[in-house]
């Protein structure tokens, strides 16, 4: 039987470069087919420069998350760490891994030596978009040299180039953090790009999140700083180990080039007639650029991500060419996407195409009306030579069709062999995957999918297309279970946290509505606020992360001690704004807060439920007297709930969706009686609104879980069937190819809704992806972190058969059932015409477990160790 370890990762990092820890945390995943296979030990090999290999044996089961064993690494130091692991008495070692290398970045404010933040010379617009900045340095090189690190982040994005080459592939770089607190930079293995004796490192910068407009209704500049500038120390390592440092500084040369304008909402203007060729290559003539001066810049904020860069992750092929209504050319991707277009184009001198990026058609035509203020267009103006290949640098869009006005095609034919789609965001590891009998559930999860690539660029998005394109903190409430078990989120989310509780702590300790603030002082509110405490739980649950929890303990702490505004009972104060179940189906499209549910009701529900996870939490970090704080907390404020929303029959004051979703899954009826009538009532509700969907943000994604825990999945599995709007096989059905802000963006004719708030990618109702993987697919964690995974199938929906995988930090867990007729008169059942033989195989990852319930039984399940099994149930009948 197989059995290797796969991967080792050190703390949450995918690349292990230029990382902030100086005792990174390492795990392994494993992979094999093993049997009940469990560690009992592991070996360490540890290898720094200059030394001998350092083994250690630790007798330890445990192989996530294990302690750094040798003396912290320094700022730049380079380990290489393999690892074995060992098995009980008469079981298998592991082979020694691949060896992977760590190496910390700069990890205090004087390993930036003297490097200091530059700006051009040239004056800086005002109120208006600014032009990127090309930023150059020559330098000498000796003849030996043994590696070169770069150490980059700008006061705005960049591209880098040594001697010409790209420096490394990410873009969009540093990204979005709230820069005011705290501001990433990035670390490149540069040492094949230099070359011994004249070098030149060249960098451009866009104006980016930093400087450029944000936010809507014409939005605001310049947020964090009114000029673009440049940080970098370039450190070249000698084989004696001495280092020679290129710092930023006032000897760099400062210009402009091709591109024009380049920003977040309205795309980029690139005339390639004003390319400068080998501008950041030795020899070029620099005489007519400017100097530089540098800038006041704290490098206490800088640090190294805690989050994989966002880069070029797939091509999308061209799939249609078609005309408009008016006779305009659009091209047709097949898919709505987030990023850019890559051309290759040759025409005449001058002449400009201009690509205006939609997401669908309405009357014939690209619909503009929802991007709002957005212009999101590109401009490519040719230079006349050869053929030209171009695709933007610092800006992106989210489109599924572009309108192209100025294409030469009589020197180039406008095919899939000029244009291509490029797709961008951070470049997490996928995780979850699943498919299913029927084609429009799987399309769905497809959807999800396609949503939160779309929508995990830099930080969580509500989406990625219009003005805003911000990191609402109810929109990553309500989906970040299903996030985390579609990709590795750890290091994303982690950063994303960090400067949550920063931008928290000036708001008079609530959480802003989004992260990083771009909207000022932001009251407290409920679901949005709640995210400080629910994320983290979440992460929890999928990483088993403490440490990662206790960085977030106190913002979870000061949320409920202090952010929340109460009433004389501890209840949300009724004179708070609160967004409520945000867009219910039945919110008017000019006002999407407009509920059918009461909003303190929704408010107070999840105002409990955070209190009982900061207990659980404290409970969790040892912190027993805080534990037993909230808990009383807990109890106190679940009977003010009762006496305020229920009757002493247990009605719900309002008897809706998500006026009862909300109370039955955190548990919030006084008797087990009433919680069960009330599931009843639930079920009835949804029945007579034809199983269709009545829940907003707040419901929505804990709709399909509640009724699973009242035993009425099959009531959900008739939801999801739904093809009718408001349901989520409405917007399959639409031909939607990710997920939709509003249950009817499209209107079942075609149009628009006519609201303002009309994105057709947002991922959010997409929260549907947990109940799928938990129910359809049969997998949650039975502890945080997934060493011990509950399996738990229940078929219904009509599916004949489904699949799903997870990456769990142990491994690969996956399930697999179908559904088998009978041969008439082979068996006799109690119903032929409804029951099967259910079958189920099931792989479990070694060191880990799962306790494996069949449909239709009763107990406890059965636990078994790592390897492969298969279960049948026969005579089945599904609902």
């Amino acid at each position: 039987m197989a059995l290797s370890i796969s991967q080792v990762f050190f703390e949450h990092h995918r690349s292990a470069l230029g990382i902030g820890e100086s005792t990174p945390r390492i795990s392994w995943r494993f992979q094999g087919n093993v049997s009940d296979w469990e560690q009992t030990a592991y070996n360490l090999e540890i290898r720094r420069a200059g030394q001998d290999a350092d083994i250690l044996r630790i007798n330890s089961s445990d192989s996530v998350l294990v302690p750094w064993p040798s003396s912290p690494l320094t700022s730049g130091e380079e380990a290489t760490v393999r690892v074995q692991s060992i098995g009980h008495q008469g079981q298998p070692k592991t082979p020694w891994s691949d060896s992977v290398t760590v190496e910390p970045g700069l990890l205090s404010p004087k390993d930036w030596q003297d490097a200091a933040a530059i700006v051009s010379d040239r004056p800086t617009e005002v109120n208006q978009t600014h032009r990127p900045i090309y930023f150059r340095k020559d330098f000498l090189l000796d003849e030996s040299y043994a590696s070169a690190r770069l150490y980059i982040t700008a006061l705005g994005l960049y591209e880098a180039h040594i001697n010409g080459r790209r420096v490394g592939d990410h873009v969009l770089a540093p990204g979005w953090q709230s820069f005011t607190y705290r501001h990433e930079y990035n670390t490149y293995d540069v040492t094949d790009l230099l070359r011994p004796g004249a070098n030149t490192i060249g960098v451009t910068v866009g104006e980016g999140w930093y400087s450029g407009r944000l936010g809507f209704d014409g939005g605001q500049r310049n947020i964090y700083g009114d000029t673009l500038g440049l940080l970098s120390l370039l450190v070249i390592t000698q084989p004696d180990g001495s280092k020679t440092y290129i710092p930023t500084d006032n000897t760099w040369q400062s210009g402009t080039g091709p591109i024009i304008t380049s920003e977040i909402y309205d795309g980029e203007r690139y005339d390639s007639r004003l390319e400068q060729k080998g501008w950041a290559e030795p020899g070029f003539n620099s005489t007519d650029w400017l100097g530089v001066h540098e800038v006041s810049f704290p490098k206490e904020k800088l640090a190294a991500p805690d989050a994989p860069p966002v880069r070029r992750v797939e091509e999308h092929r061209l799939k249609d060419v078609f005309l408009s209504a008016s006779g305009k050319t659009v091209l047709d991707f097949g898919q709505n996407l987030v990023g850019w277009l890559r051309i290759r184009v040759k025409g005449p001198r001058g002449q400009t195409i201009k690509f205006l990026h939609t997401e669908v058609m309405e009357d014939g035509e690209v619909a503009t009306r929802p991007l709002r203020e957005a212009k999101a267009t590109d401009h490519f103006t040719i230079a006349g030579d050869d053929v030209q290949e171009w695709e933007p640098s610092f800006t992106f869009h989210g489109f599924r069709y572009v309108q192209v006005d100025g294409w030469p095609d009589d020197t180039t034919p406008l095919d899939q062999d000029s244009i291509t789609a490029v797709v961008v965001h951070t470049d997490m590891e996928q995780t979850g995957f699943f498919e299913c009998s029927n084609p429009l559930i799987t399309k769905l999860h497809e959807n999800i999918l396609w949503s939160m690539r779309g929508n995990f660029l830099s930080i969580p998005t509500d989406c990625p297309q219009r003005d805003e394109r911000l990191g609402w903190t109810g929109d990553i409430n309500a989906f970040s279970r299903t996030a985390n078990f579609l990709y590795d989120t750890a290091g994303f989310l982690r950063g994303w946290l960090k400067d949550a509780y920063s931008e928290q702590q000036n708001n008079f300790y609530a959480p802003p509505y989004v992260i990083p603030n771009i909207l000022g002082q932001a009251p407290p509110t409920s679901i949005w606020g709640d995210s400080i405490i629910a994320v983290p739980w979440q992460l929890y649950q999928t990483y088993g992360d403490k440490v990662m929890l206790r960085e977030q303990y106190p913002g979870a702490k000061d949320w409920i001690d202090k952010g929340v505004s109460r009433n004389e009972i501890g209840l949300w104060n009724r004179s708070t704004a609160q967004f409520g179940d945000w867009l219910d189906p039945k919110a008017p499209a000019d006002s999407p807060g407009d509920a059918t549910t009461n909003k303190y009701l929704v408010s107070d529900a999840y105002l409990i439920h955070s209190t009982e996870l900061l207990a659980n939490i404290s409970s969790i970090l040892s912190l027993d007297s805080q534990a037993a704080n909230y808990t009383h907390s807990h109890a106190t404020l679940t009977h003010a709930f009762q006496q305020t929303w229920l009757s002493p029959n247990g009605t719900v004051a309002n008897e809706t969706q998500t006026g009862l979703a909300l109370p039955l899954y955190f548990s919030l009826f006084p008797t087990l009686s009433q919680s069960s009538a009330a599931a009843t009532r639930l079920v009835n509700i949804i029945k007579s609104n034809a199983y269709r969907v009545g829940t907003g943000f707040a419901g929505t994604h804990l709709l399909g879980h509640t009724l699973t825990k009242y035993g009425a999945s099959s009531t959900f599995y008739q939801m999801l069937l739904q093809t009718d709007v408001p349901s989520w096989l409405y917007q399959v059905r639409m031909n939607g190819t990710t997920t939709w802000e509003r249950w009817d963006s499209m209107l079942p004719n075609g149009t628009i809704n006519p609201g303002s708030m009309t994105s057709f990618n947002h991922y959010s109702v997409g929260s549907v992806g947990s109940w799928i993987h938990a129910v359809i697919g049969g997998l949650t964690p039975a502890e945080p972190g997934w060493r011990e995974v509950n399996v738990d199938v229940i078929p219904g929906g009509e599916l004949r058969n489904a699949s799903t995988r997870f990456l769990s930090p142990y491994g690969e867990i996956s399930t697999k059932w179908w559904l088998e007729d009978y041969e008439p008169g082979s068996i006799t059942c109690n119903n032929t015409l409804t029951d099967f033989l259910f079958r189920l195989t099931v792989q479990v990852p070694p060191n880990s477990y799962a306790t494996v319930r069949l449909p239709g039984g009763t107990g406890e399940g059965k636990r078994v160790g790592s390897g492969v099994y298969e279960f049948e149930v026969p005579c089945l009948t599904v609902n």
